[in-house]
């Protein structure tokens, strides 16, 4: 039996055991579970708080565009975590996540795991949608990770300019945490750039966004699922959303973008990325270290993390 059928037959993903934790490799050594990083490498460098914020629901467009993804989430039976339902709290674990990911450490990332292991195992297909997905499958789990490796790279290049060959193969390496914290097992992450690249061209061919996807997308992105008074600021949100879009997400959200909207927005990221430089580190990785910090707060004391 190959190792897809061994998982498809346990339920397992690739790299883990039936428990979702690292598998054992023959003699009884554990697998890695991250893909190993440069020594001196500090995420702290290049996390933003500002570009996080300003990015981040544009990188949401880019990961429900895989219909397992979108109706996963448009779906959900997980009602307290409901982004239309719960905007707050949803933004809140969505941004705990990424500050455990990117700055926790292995046991932070360990009880975070489980925590959101509780939630993704109700987010399962019934037989009646056009769509069949499950929110523990580690492949769309990669490309979710991906999506948000890509925007991280977006983001700081938009903001800060590119990076330098060394850095960006050392980001790379690290980011594959946005996966790896989960279900997706390290083998299953591009072995470099290069590998990234030619993965992500082929996961644009299964980006379908259809009507009804399109609607809850908007939905989010008009603020429509905040209380009135936010929503003055959607035209905004729309106008950074669509900036940070690629140009085939853009068609398919039906969004119009033009040259004197980008020139507005190049502006823009390049303000936003002076004012960053200008901060100190704890103030431009804000509100990931608070997030951090209160999630091994909420461990302490026993409280809920998602």
């Amino acid at each position: 039996m190959s190792t897809l059928e061994t998982v498809a037959a346990s339920g397992a993903p690739a790299g883990t055991s039936p428990d979702h934790s690292p598998a054992s490799a023959p003699g009884g050594a554990r697998v890695a579970r991250d893909v190993p990083v440069p020594a001196g490498f500090d995420m702290r460098r290049h996390l933003s708080g500002i570009g996080s914020r300003m990015a981040g629901p544009a990188n949401v467009i880019l990961q429900l565009s895989w219909p397992g993804v979108g109706y996963g989430v448009m779906n959900s039976r997980v009602h307290d975590g409901s982004a239309m339902l719960h905007p707050i709290k949803r933004a809140r674990t969505t941004f705990t996540y990424l500050a455990v990911s990117m700055l926790g450490t292995d046991e932070d990332r360990t009880a975070f795991r489980k925590a959101v292991n509780g939630q993704h195992a109700q987010v399962v297909s019934t037989p009646d949608e056009p769509v069949q997905y499950r929110a523990m499958d580690p492949r769309l789990q990669l490309w979710v990770a991906a999506c948000l490796y890509y925007g991280t790279v977006d983001m700081i290049e938009k903001m800060h300019g590119p990076l330098d060959e060394q850095t960006a193969d050392a980001l790379y390496a690290h980011c594959a945490r946005f996966g790896t914290s989960l279900q997706v097992p390290a083998e299953m992450w591009p072995e470099d750039r290069a590998a990234f690249a030619e993965y992500w061209e082929e996961g644009l061919k299964e980006v379908h966004i259809d009507p009804d996807v399109r609607d809850f997308l908007l939905r989010l992105t008009t603020l429509q699922n905040f209380p009135r008074r936010m929503r003055r600021l959607a035209p905004f949100n729309v106008f950074v959303t669509t900036g940070f879009l690629p140009q085939e997400f853009r068609d398919q959200m039906g969004l119009p973008w033009n040259e004197e909207m980008q020139a507005r927005f190049d502006r823009l990221m390049r303000r936003l990325g002076r004012i960053e430089r200008a901060l100190p580190t704890q103030a431009r990785i804000f509100p990931f270290n608070v997030l951090l910090a209160d999630m091994r707060r909420r461990l302490r004391t026993g409280k809920a993390l998602v």
